[in-house]
C-alpha cells in the first residue's frame, strides 16, 4: 500500500461520511430481528445497484457484494457487516429512534453496516488504484443461534471466489471515539444455552415426604454445577456457568411438579467446551436421579470463540496506528461475551476488532444490549475508512 492510497481513502471518507451518517439514522429507525432482515436487505441491495456492484442473496436475507480492483487474482479479502437488531424497546429521543415497538439497534449492527457500505462506496470510487477482490459480506442473524455465520458458510460464502483473509469491526462504547482496538489470539468466548427441566409429581408443601422437592433439587443442581468450572478446569482457561432463569412454583402451599433452568456455558478452549458438556450432563442427571426427581437437559450448542490470527491482526493494527496514529489504537481485552464471526475465523484467518465509539464528554458512553445505547457518530468516518483500507490492502 502507498501513503497516497491511504490518503485518498481519508479523503474519501470524510467526504462520504454526512452521507453515510443519514444512512445509519434509515437503518436504525427501521430495525429487524434476526433472520428477518428483508427491508434491510432490499435497502443494501438498491445501495449496491446505486454503485453498480454486483451482488447474490444468500441465507434468505444475506447481501454478498463484489468489487474487483486491478489485476483482481492478487489477493480476495472479505469484509463482513452484520445486520439484525435485538428484541428491545429504545429509549433514546432522538430524531432517528427506532420506529418498530419493542426492536432496537441497540448492538451497533446499523453502525457496522454502514460502514461496510461506506467501505464500499470508497473501494469502488478507488478501484482503479488498489489490487485485488474485495468481498462484501452483509450478514443476517448475528444475535440468535445458529448464527448468520454459519448458515452463509454452509451457502458457500467462502468460496467462489474463496478469501484469504476477513476483517470485521465492532463498535465499542467503552472506547473513546478516534480509537481503535486489536487482539491476536482468543478475543471472545463460544456461547452454549443450557435448558433443564426437573419433574416430579409435585404434591403439598406441608408433606414434603410425599414427593420429591423439585425446587430444592433445583437449588442443589444451581450449586453443584459451579463445581464443573472451579474443579475440572484449568484456572488459567477463561470459562463461565451461568445459571439465569429459574421457573417453578406458583403459590407457597405446593411443590411444584416441574422446575425450568435455563442458562449459558461459555469457553475459550473447543476441547474443554465439550468435556464440559459432558461433564454438566452426567452431574445434573446423576443428581436429580439421586434425589427422587427425573431430568430433560439440553445444551444448544452455539457459537465457537473467537480466534484472531496473530499475522493478521497485527498487521492490522499496524494498518490501524498509520491510519490513526500509534496512540489511537489499543489492545482489545478479552471478553467472555460470544460474536458468529467466530465460525469464519475457524475457516480462515480473520481479524475482528474494536470501533471506538463513546464520548463521555457528550455522555454516550451506556453499553450494547440496553435501552440507551448510541454513540458518538464521528466513528462512522473512521469505521468506514478502516474497513477501506483493510479491504484495499489485505493488511499487506
Amino acid at each position: 500500500m502507498s501513503d497516497p492510497l491511504q490518503q485518498q481513502i481519508k479523503n474519501l471518507a470524510r467526504q462520504y461520511a454526512p452521507e453515510m451518517i443519514e444512512v445509519r439514522h434509515h437503518l436504525h429507525a427501521n430495525p429487524e430481528l434476526s433472520y428477518k432482515e428483508f427491508k434491510t436487505s432490499t435497502y443494501i441491495q438498491q445501495q449496491l445497484t446505486a454503485l453498480n456492484i454486483p451482488f447474490e442473496i444468500k441465507a434468505g436475507t444475506g447481501v454478498i457484494g463484489l468489487i474487483k480492483g486491478k489485476n483482481p487474482d492478487k489477493r480476495i479479502v472479505a469484509l463482513r457487516g452484520d445486520m439484525d437488531a435485538l428484541p428491545i424497546t429504545e429509549e433514546n429521543d432522538v430524531p432517528y429512534k427506532s420506529t418498530v415497538p419493542g426492536i432496537m439497534h441497540a448492538c451497533g449492527h446499523d453502525v457496522h453496516t454502514t460502514c461496510l457500505l461506506g467501505a464500499a462506496k470508497i473501494l469502488i470510487a478507488l478501484k482503479d488504484e488498489w489490487e485485488g477482490t474485495v468481498k462484501l459480506i452483509f450478514q443476517p442473524g448475528e444475535e440468535k443461534n445458529p448464527g448468520g455465520a454459519s448458515l452463509l458458510i454452509k451457502e458457500g460464502v467462502l468460496q467462489n471466489p474463496a478469501p484469504q483473509s476477513i476483517f470485521a469491526l465492532h463498535v465499542h462504547p467503552g472506547l473513546e471515539v478516534g480509537k481503535l482496538s486489536f487482539r491476536g489470539g482468543m478475543v471472545m468466548a463460544s456461547a452454549d444455552e443450557i435448558y433443564i427441566t426437573v419433574r416430579a409429581k409435585g404434591g403439598h408443601a406441608a408433606a414434603p415426604q410425599n414427593t420429591a422437592d423439585t425446587i430444592l433439587i433445583a437449588s442443589h443442581l444451581i450449586v453443584s454445577l459451579q463445581q464443573i468450572i472451579s474443579r475440572n478446569n484449568d484456572p488459567f482457561n477463561p470459562s463461565v456457568l451461568s445459571i439465569t432463569s429459574f421457573q417453578g412454583g406458583f403459590t407457597t402451599n405446593v411443590i411444584p411438579s416441574e422446575v425450568k433452568l435455563m442458562g449459558t456455558f461459555r469457553a475459550m478452549d473447543e476441547v474443554w467446551r465439550f468435556k464440559a458438556h459432558e461433564l454438566i450432563i452426567k452431574m445434573a442427571t446423576e443428581l436429580v436421579h439421586s434425589m427422587g426427581a427425573e431430568i430433560d437437559i439440553k445444551i444448544d450448542v452455539g457459537y465457537p470463540f473467537v480466534l484472531n490470527n496473530i499475522a493478521l491482526s497485527a498487521a492490522a493494527r499496524k494498518k490501524g496506528e498509520d491510519y490513526l496514529g500509534i496512540n489511537n489504537v489499543e489492545e482489545t481485552e478479552l471478553r467472555m461475551g460470544a460474536e458468529d464471526f467466530a465460525y469464519y475465523s475457524h475457516q480462515l484467518p480473520g481479524c475482528f476488532f474494536r470501533l471506538g465509539v463513546g464520548n463521555k464528554a457528550k455522555g454516550i458512553s451506556i453499553g450494547v444490549h440496553t435501552p440507551t445505547f448510541n454513540i458518538d457518530e464521528d466513528a462512522i468516518e473512521i469505521g468506514m475508512g478502516m474497513m477501506a483500507l483493510l479491504g484495499a490492502t489485505g493488511a499487506e
